[in-house]
């Protein structure tokens, strides 16, 4: 819920370029509309019909779940003096439902900055990250789930030389679409599955920018492919692997740098089992401000729910 791709102010100050809103829009256009004329129901983790919605690693999810995830990051961006800053990341986030359609999340970040113009590295943790999501929607039927939610980054929980001392407050809304109610004659297509979601930032003091967070991912499932379009004899351990691209994003809103944005391409290959996933992305910077360097993403994530059903696995309040 809270992790993914909320940059700080201090990142977004370091790497701000341009990129248009338009895919944003006509994409998300279909899902609200939908959202807003039907019920929601309640489905175990990350599923819409016989759709399996993998946890992806930066673009945050469309379902509600308890989960464990932790997120091992390596990149280089650019920083304010001219250099480059390479920053190695351990991200950990626990989700838990309180209902089978509402749920809170906290995680927290570690980070460890080498800086290329010989400053002395920086290390610690990031700010504590509170967040609460709700599952609005699910279609079965068109393998659809929305969701909304409630982010927030607590100012000066974290390490000085790391984080920032005010607060972001970030509604967001989320949505997933698989493509298993297309024709026969696009059977091919059916495995495809998109997700997406999009979160202004809102901070707390009033000299640092606002932002906007918006991105999706784009899935083919090869389990989905061989189950329910054609087995055409993928065995073990390939069957369970979905590859991914997903494309985090960050807009300015003010304060002298409106417009610009920053942003990676993220292919990469998702592996699931019935206790969680293991996932590995490279990050590709989307223009020059974003930075020059390719960089990696790990994900270790913990299926609470199917592994402990009866216990830590299940909503508090049915």
């Amino acid at each position: 819920m809270v992790k993914k791709h909320n940059l700080s102010t201090k990142a977004v100050h370091a790497t701000l370029g341009s990129l248009p809103l338009v895919m944003l829009v006509t994409e998300l256009s279909f899902a609200l509309i939908s959202g807003l004329i039907a019920p929601a129901s309640c489905w175990a983790h990350g599923f819409a019909g016989q759709r399996f919605f993998p946890a992806t690693l930066t673009i945050d999810d469309p379902f509600v779940a308890d989960e464990g995830n932790i997120l091992f990051g390596h990149s280089r961006t650019p920083n304010d003096t001219g250099g480059n800053v390479t920053t190695n990341s351990t991200e950990i986030e626990f989700a838990k439902r309180i209902t089978p359609d509402f749920g809170l999340s906290l995680g927290t970040e570690y980070d460890n900055l080498q800086f290329s113009n010989g400053d002395p590295s920086q290390r610690g943790y990031n700010n504590l990250n509170i967040g609460a999501k709700y599952l609005t929607f699910v279609d079965a039927s068109h393998e659809t789930l929305m969701s909304v939610g409630l982010n927030a980054s607590l100012g000066s929980t974290g390490s000085s030389a790391i984080s920032d001392s005010f607060s972001t407050i970030s509604p967001a809304f989320f949505f997933g679409k698989g493509f298993g109610d297309l024709p026969s004659s696009l059977e091919y297509l059916r495995p495809l599955a998109i997700t997406g979601a999009i979160s202004p930032n809102f901070t707390t003091q009033h000299s640092a920018p606002d932002s906007l967070n918006w991105g999706f991912t784009f899935q083919y499932s090869l389990q989905y492919l061989q189950s329910f379009v054609k087995d055409v004899g993928i065995g073990h351990p390939f069957n369970h692997m979905i590859p991914v691209v997903e494309t985090p994003m960050n807009t300015c809103l003010n304060q002298g740098c409106a417009n610009q944005t920053t942003g990676t391409i993220n292919p990469g290959v998702i592996w699931f089992s019935r206790w969680g996933q293991l996932a590995l992305e490279g990050t590709i910077p989307v223009n020059q401000r974003t930075g020059s360097h390719v960089g990696l993403l790990f994900q270790v994530h913990f299926y609470f729910d199917d592994i402990f059903p009866n216990t830590l696995g299940k909503p508090l309040i049915k």
